[in-house]
C-alpha cells in the first residue's frame, strides 16, 4: 500500500516557461491547468516530456522487457534518458488477477516481483517511479487483455465497472503525489461521438462523468481526456480528433483539472494523404492545429500529445521528416507530450529502446533532448 502522506510534494527542476530550469524555491504540487498550462501550486509552468511504457495491458499483465532485464534497471534508464513522465497503460482485466504472471518476468532477475500481480505489482512499478522523481499517469488502455475497445465500456466491461476501477485507483493512489492524472480511455473511436447527446455513444459525457468521479475520489489529480476518430465528416487518427471540444467542451467539478489529450501518427502507422502533399511537411501544423493544437494556441486548456512515435527518425524519410517536424512544433508551442513507446515492441513504431531491450536508439533520444525536461528530484514522493 502507498503510504498516505501530505497532499503537497516539493519538486525541483520542472520546466518553466522556454524551457527553462527554475532553481529558486521548491515547486509544489498537485498540478493544476490556467489557459494552455500545467502548472504547479505556485503558479509556475509544467512540462511533461515522457514516455509510454505498456505490458499492463496485455496477456503479460506486466510491463514488456522483464522477461530480459530488471525493473529497476529500466526505470533507472528511462530517468537517465531524460524523461520525467511515464504514461503506464493498463487493462481492467489486470484487477480480476488472482495469481502471478506465468510468463513475462523473469524472476531470477527479478526476484522481488515474485508473487505480485495485479494491483501490487503495479504498486511496485509505480512506487518505483515515483521514487525516482518520475511523475505516472495511468492510462486506462483496453478494457481486457485482448484488445482496445471503441467505447468505454464492452459486453464484458460495463460503464460503472469502468468508472469503479478509476476511483479505486484515485483513492489508492492518493498518498502518493507523483500519480498525477488519469486517461480516462485509450483511443476513443468507431461509434464514439462528441458533443451529440446520446449517452451511450458520446464520449464528452462519459468523460464528464468519470473524470467527476475521479476527482471525488481524488481531487488533485488531473483528468485526462482523449479525442474521438470522428467529428462530422472530419476523420483523423484513433483519440486524436478533439475538434468537437470547441462547441461542446467538457465540463468537470474542478475544471482547473482538465487536460485534452490527443494521438497523431506518421505514414508507418498508416499512409495518410498529407504525407504525400506538396508541401509536406509545411502542411503539417495546420493539421495538428486543426484538430486537436487549437486548444493550447488559443490558450483554451492543455494538450498533452500522448502517443506520437516512428521507426525512423532519418531526415531522409518522410518518417523521419514528420517526427521532426512534430517535436518542433511542441517545443515551439510548449506542449506536454509522451512518446510511444518505451518498447521496442511496438511493431509499427519501434522504440526508444533498441531490439536487445538494453540499448538505446540514440539518434531518437538525440531528436528527443531538443525538447525535454529536466529530470525531476522530490522530496517525500510517498
Amino acid at each position: 500500500m502507498v503510504a498516505v502522506v501530505a497532499a503537497m510534494v516539493s519538486l525541483v527542476g520542472i520546466v518553466a516557461s522556454a524551457g527553462k530550469t527554475l532553481d529558486g524555491p521548491r515547486h509544489n504540487g498537485p498540478l493544476h491547468t490556467e489557459g494552455a498550462n500545467l502548472v504547479d501550486a505556485h503558479g509556475d509552468k509544467v512540462t511533461l516530456t515522457g514516455v509510454n511504457w505498456f505490458g499492463f495491458e496485455t496477456s503479460t499483465f506486466a510491463p514488456h522487457g522483464l522477461w530480459t532485464r530488471n525493473w529497476e534497471s529500466m526505470l533507472d534508464q528511462m530517468k537517465a534518458s531524460g524523461f520525467n513522465t511515464i504514461r503506464l497503460p493498463y487493462s481492467n482485466e489486470l484487477f480480476t488477477q488472482t495469481a502471478p504472471p506465468t510468463e513475462g518476468i523473469d524472476y531470477d532477475k527479478n526476484p522481488d516481483l515474485k508473487g505480485l500481480y495485479g494491483r501490487d505489482l503495479m504498486d511496485r512499478i509505480v512506487n518505483g517511479a515515483t521514487d525516482r522523481g518520475l511523475m505516472v499517469l495511468l492510462d486506462q488502455h483496453r478494457p481486457d487483455s485482448n484488445g482496445q475497445s471503441e467505447l468505454w465500456y464492452t459486453s464484458t466491461l460495463s460503464e460503472q465497472q469502468w468508472i469503479d476501477d478509476w476511483t479505486m485507483l484515485a483513492t489508492h493512489y492518493r498518498g502518493n503525489p507523483l500519480v498525477i492524472g488519469a486517461d480516462l480511455h485509450n483511443e476513443p473511436r468507431g461509434q464514439a461521438t462528441w458533443g451529440d447527446g446520446n449517452e451511450k455513444t458520446d464520449w464528452r459525457l462519459a468523460a464528464e462523468r468519470a473524470g467527476n468521479a475521479v476527482l471525488k475520489a481524488n481531487p488533485d489529480w488531473l483528468v485526462i481526456v482523449e479525442g474521438v476518430e470522428k467529428v462530422g465528416d472530419e476523420q483523423y487518427w484513433w483519440g486524436g480528433n478533439l475538434m468537437g471540444a470547441k462547441d461542446n467542451p467538457v465540463r468537470l467539478s474542478q475544471p482547473g483539472k482538465l487536460v485534452y489529450s490527443a494521438h497523431d501518427y506518421g505514414p508507418g502507422v498508416y499512409r495518410q494523404n498529407w504525407f504525400d502533399a506538396p508541401n509536406f511537411p509545411e502542411n503539417m501544423p495546420d493539421l495538428w492545429k486543426k484538430h486537436w493544437a487549437y486548444l493550447n494556441t488559443e490558450g483554451t486548456a492543455p494538450v498533452l500529445l500522448g502517443e506520437f512515435g516512428g521507426k525512423s527518425i532519418d531526415p531522409s524519410t518522410t518518417e523521419g521528416i514528420w517526427q521532426r517536424k512534430l517535436f518542433s512544433y511542441l517545443k515551439e508551442h510548449g506542449m506536454s507530450y509522451t512518446y510511444w513507446s518505451w518498447n521496442p515492441d511496438s511493431g509499427d513504431t519501434g522504440g526508444v529502446l533498441q531490439d536487445d531491450w538494453n540499448t538505446i536508439d540514440q539518434a531518437k533520444l538525440d531528436v528527443m533532448k531538443q525538447y525535454q525536461a529536466p529530470r525531476l528530484e522530490a522530496t517525500d514522493a510517498r
